[in-house]
């Protein structure tokens, strides 16, 4: 028994035509009923009833052919997945990931999936968030490290890797330094120094803002959390940071909790492509680098 005749048997079977199944199998009609007759002489039974004018199946036939598209089903599946360990082996993966970012996680997952698969080639790309989202929705990027507000984008798969609250950081001797708690309000009064649209942190902050009709005095912008956090603790202006980023610099700022400002801040992956097995084995080895044991304060990714 070959996977042809099982092939041509379902042909057949689906079309109720010898005529019809061997134009769909491209090859001649006499072709198709030879094998079948083979078929039916290594089966020991008759599979179509060929007496009236439309094929059908007989008992046996009826019996034989849920295994046969079974069978060819499986065969399919061999060939796929041998397709998908060639395309793992010389594929591309291009991965976005957002501007200011502290991405040792990322790098982590980076690196071994090339030590696994070195023949794929990976290109890093840096932009905001919003670019980086639409890169992914429409292929251009296969993977991307977004800082995202509250959720992850609609249409995409995600894995979340942190979620914070947003804080205020200012210097020990800032009128502020002694309240601890602030509220949007509060901030009204002094100069903002935080990252530029498209990140997470300004998207939240922005919606919070625009939310009780608040314009804050944004005078000074930066993609990296260090640097804003050094443009503070020079005095010129209250950074808006995330829980960890504020940490990072306790020696210099205090974080004040911002009471009205509850939506958290979200660093995630997404990707949209899973039927790309480069993809796929990319996503095991982050998930296990950003998943895996907890890293210390001072390693933990920022939520830009």
């Amino acid at each position: 028994m070959e996977l042809r005749q099982l092939e041509y048997f379902v042909a057949v079977a689906e079309e109720q035509s010898f005529t019809r199944a061997a134009e769909r199998v491209h090859i001649s009609q006499s072709g198709v009923s030879a094998q079948i007759r083979q078929l039916e002489r290594e089966l020991g039974a008759e599979l179509f009833d060929r007496s009236a004018r439309a094929v059908t199946l007989t008992v046996a036939g009826k019996a034989a052919f849920r295994h046969a598209r079974a069978a060819l089903a499986a065969a399919g599946a061999v060939g796929q997945a041998v397709g998908e360990v060639i395309d793992l082996i010389r594929g591309r993966l291009t991965i976005g990931m957002v501007i200011g970012c502290t991405i040792t996680p990322l790098f982590d997952a980076l690196a071994a999936f090339h030590r696994a698969h070195p023949g794929v080639e990976i290109s890093l790309l840096e932009d905001n968030s919003d670019r980086l989202i639409e890169g992914v929705r429409t292929g251009t990027v296969d993977l991307a490290l977004i800082g995202a507000a509250a959720a992850t984008p609609d249409g995409l798969d995600a894995l979340t890797i942190i979620s914070e609250r947003l804080v205020a950081a200012v210097p020990i001797a800032h009128p502020l330094a002694e309240q601890r708690r602030v509220t949007l309000r509060d901030l009204g009064a002094y100069p903002i120094v935080c990252m530029p649209p498209g990140t997470g942190l300004r998207t939240v902050f922005d919606q919070a803002c625009a939310a009780r009709n608040l314009r804050p005095m944004i005078t000074l912008q930066a993609s990296a959390a260090d640097a804003i956090a050094d443009l503070a603790a020079r005095g010129l202006g209250v950074a808006i940071l995330s829980d960890s980023m504020a940490a990072r610099h306790r020696d210099r700022l205090t974080a004040l909790t911002v009471d009205d400002v509850e939506t958290p801040a979200l660093l995630a992956l997404i990707w949209k492509d899973t039927h790309n097995p480069a993809v796929r084995e990319l996503l095991v080895h982050s998930r296990r680098a950003f998943t895996g044991p907890a890293p210390d304060e001072g390693s933990r990714p920022d939520v830009p």
